[in-house]
């Protein structure tokens, strides 16, 4: 390949949020561009947060199935008796409440790509007709008789050793191996060295984009907790990290204190915060408030910000009655109609 081709590759993975250069991620990103053009089940392994759902993205995205749809199904959010009728589809009156029939997943992935995140989470009896899907790509609706074909390409995702799951009877052996043709493993955040400031920079842009903030750096004191953190929320913990200090640096680089704001007890010992560094201590309580008082401002200002300074709107956005939210902006001293509105970038 080209190195023209390359950076094109590049920068498609960056458009796919896929962001790194350190060694275990690079090793990733290679597995991937070898195996997006094939049509076979992957099984993406890695730690809760790590990207595993935008590594299935790429592979569908990247890949000859891009023009049909990409599905995903969190195989732990259904309730075990409805996980084949979620995935095969049912028939009318193929049990209580079913008034009409219902395509399943299978059969809106059709041509396309199924992602099954927590596979892991799946009862032996799904488990099963999965199988039996994998085998032949034949398939029938629950309370059904007619077999239908459906030409897709499964990829699955588990947090969790499928074979620790197999040892503890928990999970089929027949179809880890179905689904073990490939595995690709996700490295956790703590493993990628300089990409964490790579991301954490990636998503502060995005965010200071997204919230019409100036372009604009982290603090040193920011940059070595963020390298010195042990992220065990991995990716979407940093990304959480840096859409709420995006939210409450108004203005200026991303300090350490926003960075912390939610855990104050990851700040280093010894760190200076607005409560600590007078001469004189404050009370925890007093401290509290402050960060708060501070936090609601900014939070307000921007929601009313994204709303074109309508107050209804603003509520709506942030999730509160629209009395409840007018309380808050008169503590804040903050008008609607007052708020300076800055076209959307």
């Amino acid at each position: 390949m080209t190195a023209a081709c390359h950076v094109d590759l590049a920068d498609r993975f960056r458009r796919l949020h896929l962001v790194g250069d350190s060694p275990p991620f690079r090793t990733l990103l290679k597995a991937i561009e070898q195996v997006m053009h094939s049509d076979i089940p992957v099984l993406i392994q890695g730690e809760t947060g790590t990207g595993k759902e935008l590594v299935a993205r790429a592979l569908h995205y990247l890949g000859p199935r891009r023009g049909a749809g990409f599905i995903p199904m969190n195989c732990g959010a259904l309730p075990t008796d409805l996980v084949e009728s979620e995935l095969f589809g049912h028939e009318r009156g193929a049990f209580t409440g079913a008034h009409q029939r219902r395509p399943g997943l299978v059969e809106l992935a059709r041509h396309g790509t199924l992602f099954l995140d927590e596979v892991d989470a799946l009862d032996l009896r799904a488990q099963v007709s999965l199988l039996r899907f994998l085998q032949n790509q034949e398939y029938r609706l629950v309370g059904g008789r007619e077999f239908r074909h459906a030409d897709v390409r499964i990829i699955a995702a588990s947090n969790r050793s499928l074979s620790g799951q197999i040892q503890d009877n928990q999970f089929r052996e027949d179809l880890y191996y179905r689904l073990n043709l490939l595995t690709l493993c996700v490295p956790p955040l703590r493993e990628r060295g300089d990409d964490i400031l790579l991301l954490a920079n990636y998503f502060l842009a995005h965010f200071d984009a997204q919230y019409d903030r100036g372009s604009r750096g982290i603090t040193s004191e920011g940059i070595e907790w963020l390298k010195n953190h042990a992220w065990p929320g991995n990716v979407r913990e940093l990304e959480n990290a840096m859409h709420r200090a995006s939210l409450l640096c108004l203005e200026g680089p991303i300090h350490l204190e926003a960075l912390c704001f939610s855990n104050p007890t990851a700040l280093p010992t010894g760190a200076a915060t607005p409560a600590t560094s007078h001469d004189s201590p404050i009370p925890f309580t007093q401290a509290k408030k402050q960060a708060i008082d501070r936090f609601e401002k900014g939070y307000l200002q921007v929601m009313l910000r994204r709303a074109g300074g309508n107050v209804t709107l603003a509520a709506r956005m942030a999730g509160k009655e629209r009395r409840a939210f007018g309380k808050l902006l008169k503590k804040h001293g903050i008008r609607g109609d007052r708020v300076k509105i800055a076209p959307e970038g």
